[in-house]
């Protein structure tokens, strides 16, 4: 599908996309540089007004409409991966491989673009900010840009599957993402004489603790749940028992009830072993999103449609980690794959170390190409 000259290209531009890696709601000249790409593919792009930073561009007309989407911010971590190409923004490293995601989806544009006359109807090219903050589907839905579509489609790469690989299951594929930020309020003293304050640091130990219960003991053991702390900070120096502390972390679910129940069993065990310590817990939910869920009938369309021209496709396992793309099941059914990047035992996503095999890209494009045939085949039906 791709010849030697157009694979050289786009792994080009994945790395200079990942030389120049901007955060979430900052993808100032990310955006520009793809909008630069696409526009001299004359594809149109949708004008908005309330998009910051990325942007939708559609192909094709008519009904029905599908949507391909690739996420395009980058991730506060100190690159040490040593690659010619490696960020020069420091402190600021695309450890998530959203630099293949954008170039597979502009070399599936140009691919598109050409057969244009050959698609049974539209479709719309989503290149979404802010995915790592949790909020950018969001926005690209309330900007009404993709308010026509049937389906949505997208993808992940995964370091540690084979190159190449596509990975395809049906329901959940990841989990819901629940964010937690939690202050114990107790009452500073002199650390010579504890009994006349009130320790925020000892009661936000025990709850620390207490909460590693609810997964082993109010979470069915077929159900897969995770509750992480990971951030604690409380005091200013070694003599004084501080006023307030403070913790952090996620609870990540695949199924309403459970998210639910672990949200409640949460706040119970904080409340009330807050209440034994005699502190106060102010608990404030940061960020919440959907697991991302594959739609069955669509996913097994795909799965027996991507046999046939790619021998590498399995049934992976979900993965713990969160994505925003499941906002976009809100308004229509989704799919999303994972395709592998490096290899077995290979460093993961959001590692400093991580790196991608460039040999990738060429199926991630094929993937998209034949995802926009076989999905408008199958809606159009």
């Amino acid at each position: 599908m791709l010849e030697k000259n157009e694979i050289e290209d786009l792994i080009a531009i994945r790395h200079h996309i990942h030389q120049n890696p901007e955060l979430s709601e900052q993808e100032f000249a990310t955006t520009a540089f793809l909008r630069e790409k696409i526009e001299a593919l004359e594809i149109e792009i949708l004008p908005s007004e309330t998009l910051k930073t990325g942007f939708v561009a559609q192909i094709g007309s008519g009904k029905p409409v599908i949507a391909l989407r690739a996420d395009i911010d980058a991730l506060p971590i100190l690159e040490k991966t040593k690659l010619d190409f490696a960020s020069e923004n420091e402190g600021v490293m695309h450890a998530c491989g959203h630099d293949m995601h954008m170039t597979s989806l502009l070399g599936a544009a140009k691919i598109l673009k050409s057969r244009e006359q050959e698609l049974q109807g539209t479709v719309k090219l989503i290149f979404q900010p802010a995915e790592e903050l949790g909020t950018g589907a969001r926005d690209v839905l309330a900007a009404g840009l993709v308010s026509d579509v049937d389906a949505f489609f997208g993808y992940h790469n995964m370091p540690t599957l084979p190159a190449g690989v596509i990975g395809l299951r049906e329901k959940g594929v990841m989990a819901a993402v629940e964010q937690f930020d939690v202050t114990i309020i107790g009452q500073g003293s002199h650390a010579a004489y504890p009994h006349e304050g009130i320790d925020p640091i000892l009661a936000t130990s025990a709850i620390v603790q207490n909460l590693q219960q609810i997964v082993s003991r109010n979470v069915p053991p077929l159900e897969a749940a995770v509750l992480s702390v990971t951030h604690v900070e409380a005091g200013n120096t070694w003599n004084v028992l501080p006023d307030t502390a403070r913790f952090e972390g996620t609870i990540r679910t695949f199924d309403e009830k459970i998210t639910a129940l672990t949200k409640q069993r949460f706040i119970e065990v904080v409340e009330n072993t807050a209440r034994a310590f005699g502190v106060r817990a102010d608990i404030h939910w940061i960020m919440g999103s959907d697991a991302t869920y594959n739609d069955p009938e669509l996913t097994a369309h795909l799965f027996d449609t991507t046999k046939k021209w790619h021998e590498a496709t399995i049934v992976p396992e979900p993965s713990s980690a969160g994505e925003d793309f499941a906002s976009y099941r809100r308004q229509a059914p989704s799919v999303f794959a994972f395709i592998g990047s490096n290899e077995v035992g290979a460093s993961g996503l959001h590692f400093a170390d991580m790196t991608l095999k460039d040999e990738a890209l060429s199926v991630a494009v094929e993937y998209y190409v034949h995802t926009a045939f076989a999905a408008l085949d199958y809606l159009k039906k």
